[in-house]
């Protein structure tokens, strides 16, 4: 079954005290083109991320939003930096003698210093991190696929249902076919009884204008052609692969046959038929837009 290019997928995943959360959307676009907004510190995982999409997409415009937040106290460390320390002691030790002070500077004045003690979040290994960042992308890629299938079961039917209809309308061109030559024939058989009594009358002339007629407006190889490519749309449809580009090609050929067809019939009544044939075609075309 075809499926759109349209959609929506979320997904989330819960690691190493974190939440990992990716969120999808996609519209129509000719090729694959994957953009994926991560946090600095997940740059380096872009590509992954590239490549284990289009193992699920293969045509759209995706656009992926990627947040890791934090939802488990993170281990924290203090350091005291005894250099420093040291080096504010001594500071305020001469400047005790200096101003002659009684007072020594107490631990809770020296920890006050700025940079003495320092608080540090343990190193993460954000290497980890793809297992998670792989499962959540995984979910809203799999949530993605699942929105593009429904929109695609309506296409579907839509498609079918104008399939059908410039195939009937095919079918009613064949039919008027020959009674345009037979027709044709008619009004030179009546020309002809006009003219039998002029001495300029040339019948031979006359049987060879309708032959070039007939073959001039001969469509049956168009209809013919026109019959396949019906065919090969309703096969795309039914399948389960991408076939949005095949079947932007077929709409081309068919439109280019139903155009030689009004070009070389010459009638009215198919011409109406041709009109109605492009109606249908065009919304067709409309509809291939957003097909997979």
């Amino acid at each position: 079954m075809i499926k759109s290019m349209t959609g929506f997928g979320r997904g989330e995943s819960f690691g190493l005290g974190k939440k990992f959360t990716v969120e999808l959307k996609s519209v129509n676009h000719r090729f694959c083109e994957l953009f994926f907004k991560l946090p600095k510190s997940m740059n380096f995982l872009e590509e992954r991320c590239k490549r284990l999409s289009k193992d699920y997409i293969s045509r759209g415009r995706v656009e992926g939003f990627f947040t890791v937040e934090d939802y488990e106290e993170r281990p924290v460390t203090v350091k005291v930096d005894k250099t420093l320390a040291e080096s504010y002691y001594k500071a305020m030790k001469e400047l005790k003698d200096s101003l002659q002070l009684t007072e020594m500077p107490s631990i809770q004045d020296i920890i006050n210093f700025p940079g003495v003690l320092v608080a540090e979040e343990l190193n993460e290994d954000v290497e980890e991190w793809w297992v998670f960042v792989e499962q959540a992308l995984s979910q809203a890629l799999s949530d993605l696929v699942k929105m593009r299938e429904v929109e695609g079961e309506k296409l579907y039917q839509d498609l079918i249902d104008r399939i059908n209809n410039i195939y009937s309308y095919n079918k009613e061109i064949e039919q008027r076919a020959p009674q345009v030559i037979e027709e044709y024939h008619g009004r030179m058989q009546n020309r002809l009884q006009e003219w039998s009594d002029s001495s300029n009358f040339d019948e031979d002339r006359l049987y060879s204008e309708v032959v070039i007629f007939a073959e001039r407006s001969n469509i049956t190889e168009e209809t013919v052609r026109l019959d396949s490519h019906f065919n090969q749309m309703f096969e795309c449809i039914k399948s389960n692969e991408p076939v949005g580009r095949k079947m932007d090609f077929l709409a081309q050929e068919v439109n280019r046959e139903i155009n030689t067809i009004a070009s070389k019939a010459n009638d009215a009544v198919i011409g109406k038929l041709v009109v109605e044939v492009k109606s249908e075609l065009e919304k067709i075309r409309e509809q291939i837009q957003n097909v997979e």
